[in-house]
């Protein structure tokens, strides 16, 4: 099926993006709305797993992306420009290492495929050029490495300036997620162990960090204890294992975006907290939406936080599942995509048919603001066991692109399920941006970039100093599909044409 007039309509109370466009589409049962359409997938594109970066290891995770708007382009030949693409913390399928963590610019090139139509033969995956241009490293206010070992039982204690923060071997410990690039080259990144919100200057120095309140915290014996389990070489598992409240173990800030205007930054968690149902697989479905006052970035300020419920599907073996989120690209304060995916299936992995991977337009208008409410502390469940506390009402979630239709991925060689070769979707697709088409007769068309967070899985790997190969045989590249989408009211701010 063709995605050419698949919309997803949002209720009137989308108010912004109703004062921005006057002339709204009808909505399914006549409803009056914003029509968000997907025109389908437009172009694909490939990094080699073997790829190496300018510090001589294995480049791979698109955890999380970042489109520069400014210098996006349109000529005769296509789109040129440039992308921000953050690795997670790096080849840990044997446990962690001290893997110093890195932001990667990609050059790219789009040669776009008219929505609908058939690629080019032989062509099906390579209207994207995308090529390694830089890399960076991330360090901490003291100018000293970062790792991206597991933080069993450090804490570097709080100063006047930044709040506890994970820590492991004496150095910052980062599992970063995702990426906001701000017009002056400073950023925004968020991680799994803290889970916490930093910000980097432009040549990748931290400035500041902002702590999610006390409900987010993971917590063991009482204090703040910021391990996954997923110990370094030779370390012990942390006890207990999972925290006790708090993000649970590898569910940290997974999803983390800008508002057009500038004026706000929304994060959400991967799934719910420990005390929230996060204790299972069945009951996780109730995450947090943080959107801080970006106004002084130096000094984000929580101002609404919101339950958002994650999707639920059906395993396999009849079992209730909760798709965990991966990403979110923010469209207002009040609206977001959000991409939702299962786990364990995919190119490298012995499971092969993902269930689920979806992007959703998530719509906060008429959610019940939890701010500075008992729900922020550890002690007092907005959810226990998967049950959302009656005074709450949840965000509302319209489905949007169905990125394992197998009808659009055929049309560039790609499936989902067997064979489970190269050209079967990778298990992890993590990272979104947008950026607009330039075309003054599609003005709320945008191209939406989504990426895989590969695990560095390659049979030429290079990290800390010693080679590897990854179980299985498994080669898996660094991937991007890019949808060409419609998203009223946009047109004009900050992700319009500059």
């Amino acid at each position: 099926m063709k995605h050419l007039n698949r919309t997803a309509a949002l209720g009137a109370a989308l108010a912004l993006f109703t004062a921005l466009t006057p002339a709204l589409a009808a909505g399914s049962r006549g409803a009056v709305g914003v029509a968000f359409v997907n025109k389908g997938l437009v172009g694909v594109g490939r990094i080699p797993a073997g790829q190496k970066d300018k510090f001589g290891e294995t480049f791979g995770s698109g955890s999380g992306m970042s489109i520069d708007a400014a210098g996006w382009t349109h000529g005769a030949d296509g789109y040129t420009g440039s992308l921000w693409l953050l690795p997670d913390r790096g080849y840990n399928v044997g446990g962690t290492t001290d893997y110093r963590p890195r932001l990667n610019t990609i050059a790219i090139e789009l040669a776009p495929t008219a929505p609908g139509a058939a690629a080019a033969a032989g062509q099906e995956q390579s209207g994207l050029k995308a090529t390694l241009a830089d890399t960076m490293l991330l360090t901490d206010d003291k100018n000293a490495d970062a790792t991206g070992l597991d933080p069993l039982n450090g804490v570097r204690a709080a100063t006047d300036e930044m709040p506890v923060l994970p820590e492991a071997n004496g150095k910052l410990a980062l599992d970063n997620e995702a990426i906001v690039r701000l017009p002056d080259g400073t950023m925004f990144i968020s991680d799994e162990y803290g889970p916490n919100i930093y910000r980097f200057s432009a040549d990748g120095h931290l400035l500041s960090a902002t702590q999610p309140p006390a409900a987010l915290v993971p917590m063991r014996h009482g204090a703040p204890n910021f391990a996954s389990d997923n110990p370094g070489p030779g370390a012990a598992e942390p006890d207990p294992k999972d925290p006790e409240t708090g993000r649970q173990n590898n569910q940290g800030l997974e999803g983390m975006a800008l508002t057009p205007d500038g004026k706000f930054l929304i994060a959400v968690l991967q799934s719910a907290p420990r005390q929230d149902g996060g204790d299972s697989p069945a009951t996780r479905q109730n995450t947090r939406a943080l959107v801080y006052d970006a106004s002084d970035p130096a000094h984000l300020k929580l101002a609404h936080e919101y339950v958002v419920p994650l999707p639920v599907f059906t395993d396999a073996k009849g079992k209730t599942k909760v798709a965990a989120q991966s990403e979110i690209v923010a469209l207002s304060e009040k609206t977001f995509l959000m991409l939702a995916r299962d786990s364990g299936n995919g190119q490298g992995l012995k499971g092969d048919t993902s269930l689920h991977r979806e992007i959703a337009v998530v719509d906060l208008s008429g959610a019940t603001d939890i701010v500075g409410s008992g729900f922020d502390a550890a002690d007092k469940p907005v959810a226990p066991k998967g049950v959302l506390d009656p005074s709450v009402t949840p965000a509302k979630l319209m489905p949007f692109i169905d990125i394992n239709d197998k009808g659009e991925l055929a049309r560039f060689g790609l499936h989902n399920g067997a064979p489970n070769d190269r050209d079967n979707l990778s298990e992890k697709w993590e990272a979104m941006s947008v950026v607009s088409v330039l075309d003054p007769k599609l003005p709320d068309d945008y191209f939406l970039f989504v990426a895989n967070d590969n695990d560095f899985l390659t049979q030429d790997g290079f990290q800390v100093g010693a080679p590897y190969k990854a179980e299985d045989g498994a080669d898996v590249d660094t991937m991007f599909l890019v949808y060409q989408v419609t998203l009223p009211g946009l047109s004009g701010n900050t992700l319009a044409a500059k």
